[in-house]
């Protein structure tokens, strides 16, 4: 399913998100994260990178070297680098301000190719706004964790720092390779959702030093493949909690080369944290094969989802209630449930 299509031709709305092309020297824009502040401002990260990904789409008989994925980047810098801009937007979806976050008083040397907080959530816990992402380049074998970063903004002349980062640890013995995609509780403070099915809540605590703890861990749904972090947790109703997820169906084309088709789901919860639903199709956003969802937010009684296309291309789309509640409910009557 084709969910742009559906969404508009049902009076929804899709809006590029774009900034000027001399900041982004044309290079990849992507996997935006949506929220609705507390005097209604839209406010999107929007993370930009200093390559631009070739990918070879439909049959892939025309290849790069490297295969149906290829990183394009300056030759004077082979690090894959990823920096965030601060977008507000309107209620007509268009951008209306836009800045570089400042992370200068908290950056370090990185010691490893992938560079920056990379796929950042962005929310607000106790008036504070975080972003929350993974960061890989503190460590020399690129192991990955989750970063807490709270930002100040200055909304009056439209300026964005970060204040301060906390690198969250993984539940447990911490000995897992990279912890990434964990997706924000956006009413319960400093919580997540580590994994979908099974589901696995963690809480955080920001006070030094970091630590995090299991405080759900319970059976999911049976779904045919694992379904990964994408939006954040967002309340629909009274009663319902809805969240965007990933699927990663790895492929091989006829050189042997890796390839992966990105597809979602609409996850349906309720007050306790059960898994009660996944909408029975998995869709795409404009048939691309790589595409990721990192926000959403509920605009008045309508939803906002923000996604990234081909890591070159970042959009928001406005679905009406209508059409979210027809996915829940079908996602409430899968068969699998």
């Amino acid at each position: 399913m084709n969910l742009v299509q559906k969404a508009v031709n049902a009076g929804g709305k899709l809006a590029p998100i774009v900034i000027p092309k001399d900041i982004t020297f044309g290079t990849g824009l992507m996997n935006p994260s949506v929220m609705i502040d507390d005097d209604g401002d839209i406010l999107v990260n929007l993370r930009h990178t200093n390559y631009t990904l070739f990918h070879s789409e439909n049959t892939q008989k025309f290849p790069t070297r490297w295969g149906p994925l290829a990183y394009l980047h300056p030759e004077k810098d082979p690090k894959l680098g990823t920096t965030n801009y601060l977008v507000r937007m309107n209620n007509d979806l268009k951008v209306t301000d836009y800045c570089l976050i400042d992370t200068t008083k908290n950056d370090v040397i990185p010691v490893w190719e992938f560079v920056g907080l990379e796929d950042a959530r962005l929310v607000k816990w106790d008036n504070k706004y975080y972003m929350i992402g993974v960061r890989r380049d503190v460590k020399p074998n690129g192991e990955g964790r989750m970063e807490l970063v709270e930002i100040k903004i200055n909304k009056k002349k439209w300026g964005a720092k970060e204040k301060s980062r906390i690198r969250i640890p993984a539940p447990g013995e911490d000995n897992s390779y990279c912890e990434k995609n964990w997706y924000p509780i956006v009413d319960k403070p400093y919580h997540f959702i580590k994994w979908t099915s099974p589901v696995e809540v963690v809480r955080t605590y920001p006070e030094l030093p970091p630590r995090c703890e299991q405080v759900v861990v319970k059976p999911g749904l049976p779904v045919k493949s694992d379904l990964r972090g994408g939006s954040q947790m967002i309340r629909w109703d009274e009663n319902t909690y809805i969240s965007i997820a990933h699927e990663t169906d790895l492929s091989w084309n006829y050189l042997g080369q890796k390839d992966g088709l990105y597809r979602h789901r609409l996850c349906v919860w309720n007050n306790e944290f059960n898994l009660i639903g996944v909408s029975p199709e998995e869709f795409s956003f404009l048939d691309a094969k790589i595409e990721f969802c990192a926000g959403a937010a509920k605009l008045k009684e309508d939803l906002l989802i923000s996604f990234g296309f081909q890591d070159n291309a970042a959009f928001i789309l406005k679905v009406t209630k209508d059409v979210v509640e027809q996915m829940i409910e079908e996602a409430l009557t899968n068969e699998i449930n």
